[in-house]
């Protein structure tokens, strides 16, 4: 019992200034587990790689270098999948340790907040959202068009070239030229190649048939060995086709180049963000389709390595909460959250390619509901 003159036992007062030595410890307690299991998924990753192409590496008499070159290469594009997981399997590895400790408690008692002490992760998770978001950007197409060569130089020959492409189309984006090539290739002279000319009403105004066509910088695309036809105003009868050795088309009429080509046929995902940010502010007459699907995809990688982010968010409370009862319930209802997450964001990124859903709010919106949600249950934990 207390004695009257005996003053009140107050809580200690929040602590929020610099602490190097609580930061350093939480970053080392948390980079420990987040390495394991950085390694121990990319372990996961390549034997699943190993699985589905060492068939083709072993009927094709690959040496050993190919082939590790070629897993090597692959574990890049994993990257996305393993760093949201590895946090936050880390975060509650390591809250779930200390808490065992009763170190948490003893912070606590201290006048260290839960937050506070745990601020160094929340800067990791920050930096690696960062790291994540520049490593998609600039290694991933990279090792990944590497490890593409690799594999269909093993299955079809020495002679295959990535840059390439074999019946290749192209429509601009205010639809008025299509554009046909039988062999393209970007850093060369393209063969065979079609170039129909709308009319504004859409009738064919004349086509071109060139042997070879190549496109000269800051002049436009030159034509050789040449057939040219007109049509009549209804696009239908063709009139007398004419040869001729060359044509040369302006680039200001033409301003298609084998770069802007490639890019435009190239699947949204393998181009990186700066590409599409420029074919978004370049071509103005854009297809509606054509735009959905660009600006969606730009927006869902702007926000999804902000899982990371979200993984802290559910695994400090979840694992700061549990840690008396059990740490396995937490770490099961963390995972859903990042699974359903991932789900519901590549659904709402098919929405958004089809026009269903506007492209900001399914490429953006998944990340700012669960951010939100895992900021509230960071702010409702003590």
């Amino acid at each position: 019992m207390q004695l009257k003159d005996e003053p009140f036992i107050t809580a200690p007062k929040r602590k929020w200034t610099f602490m190097p030595v609580i930061d350093r410890y939480m970053f080392q307690e948390f980079m420990i587990p987040f390495s394991v299991l950085i390694l121990g998924f990319m372990m996961l990753f390549v034997i699943a790689d190993v699985y589905d192409s060492i068939r083709d590496f072993l009927e094709n008499d690959a040496s050993n270098i190919t082939m590790i070159k070629y897993f090597l290469l692959k574990l890049p594009g994993h990257i996305e999948f393993i760093l949201p997981l590895s946090v936050l399997l880390a975060c509650m590895y390591t809250m779930a340790h200390m808490g065992k400790n009763l170190e948490i408690i003893a912070m606590r008692a201290s006048g260290i907040s839960l937050h506070r002490a745990c601020a160094s992760i929340y800067f990791i998770a920050i930096l690696i959202t960062f790291v994540d978001f520049i490593f998609k950007e600039t290694v991933v197409p990279t090792s990944e068009k590497k490890a593409y060569i690799i594999i269909k130089t093993t299955t079809r020959g020495d002679d295959f070239k990535f840059d390439l492409k074999s019946m290749l189309s192209y429509r601009s984006a205010d639809g008025s030229k299509m554009w046909f090539f039988k062999y393209f290739d970007l850093g060369g002279v393209q063969k065979d190649v079609i170039l129909k000319k709308y009319r504004p009403n859409g009738t064919l105004d004349w086509d071109i048939e060139g042997a070879e066509a190549e496109f000269i910088k800051d002049k436009g695309w030159e034509f050789r060995k040449v057939i040219f036809t007109t049509y009549d105003e209804e696009g239908l009868m063709p009139n007398k086709p004419q040869k001729m050795d060359m044509v040369m088309k302006d680039i200001s009429e033409f301003p298609e180049t084998p770069k802007d080509i490639i890019n435009q046929v190239r699947p949204p995902e393998e181009l990186p963000s700066l590409v599409i940010i420029d074919l978004l502010s370049r071509t103005k007459n854009m297809a509606k389709s054509s735009k959905n699907l660009y600006q969606t995809t730009l927006y869902n990688r702007l926000a999804f390595p902000w899982a990371c982010v979200l993984a802290v968010f559910l695994g400090i409370p979840l694992a700061s909460r549990n840690e008396r009862s059990g740490i396995f319930m937490a770490i099961i209802a963390a995972v859903i959250i990042i699974l359903a997450y991932t789900v519901i964001s590549q659904f709402m990124l098919i929405l958004g390619n089809r026009g269903i859903v506007p492209s900001l709010l399914a490429g953006i919106g998944p990340t700012l509901v669960f951010l939100a949600y895992g900021f509230y249950n960071a702010r409702t934990s003590y």
